[in-house]
């Protein structure tokens, strides 16, 4: 999706009616890197797999997915990031991935051209950016393990509580996601998803509130997770 970035000032769109209080930075102490602010409704796209890797995005609210469609027609997601993570960083010239809004979504953009000249002549910018970079890897090394060795329960299991301390660690869980996502993101089916939780209920693990709404048992979740 190409995007036609405009002064931030002409382009603010609403929060829950409020406009947002102030052009944001990408990075806390790096004032001339102002993002450019875009809407996008749920399920759409924000760019595509191949597409030319000209901007980064900051997730202001909302939940962006990054995903892959597989040879046979499945779909694997290989992250969500949600209010205040960064995406979009690429190796390559390219997109290897798809983003895509879960939700209704605000991020702000920043041309990546700018982030690389700045981190280039401010070692203090570099330094954040490289803080940025190994959060991201290791999110991405706890995935594969995540695939590798656990089982489906675990699976399950592990998501929440990864889910619930990126939100803060309260033992309660507003998942942005259906479940449908979450199964692409575990390598699960839907109906495995469903069973897992189930199973998680009835043994006093979590309690549902609806379909997105859990509150969890802490202590007895982590030891299902070390196990």
């Amino acid at each position: 999706m190409r995007h036609e970035v405009l002064p931030v000032a002409r382009h603010m769109p609403s929060l829950h009616g409020l406009p947002l209080a102030a052009p944001e930075v990408l990075l806390c102490g790096c004032p001339e890197l102002v993002g450019t602010s875009f809407s996008y409704g749920r399920e759409e796209e924000i760019f595509g797999e191949g597409e030319d890797a000209e901007f980064v995005y900051k997730v202001v609210h909302g939940a962006v997915r990054t995903c892959k469609m597989l040879s046979d027609g499945r779909r694997q997601i290989d992250a969500f990031h949600l209010p205040g993570d960064l995406f979009g960083f690429e190796t390559a010239a390219r997109h290897r991935m798809t983003a895509e809004a879960v939700a209704d979504t605000t991020v702000l953009l920043f041309r990546r051209r700018q982030i690389e000249d700045t981190a280039n002549r401010d070692v203090a910018t570099a330094r954040k950016l490289w803080d940025v970079t190994m959060r991201t890897l290791g999110h991405a090394q706890e995935h594969m393990i995540l695939l590798g060795r656990r089982t489906a329960l675990e699976r399950v299991a592990a998501f929440l509580t990864h889910m619930d301390e990126r939100l803060g660690g309260s033992g309660q869980v507003d998942l942005a996601m259906p479940r449908r996502d979450i199964a692409d993101y575990l390598g699960l089916t839907l109906e495995t998803v469903s069973r897992a939780l189930s199973q998680l209920q009835q043994d006093g693990v979590l309690r549902l509130d609806g379909a997105r709404k859990i509150m969890l048992d802490r202590s007895r979740m982590a030891a299902i997770v070390e196990d």
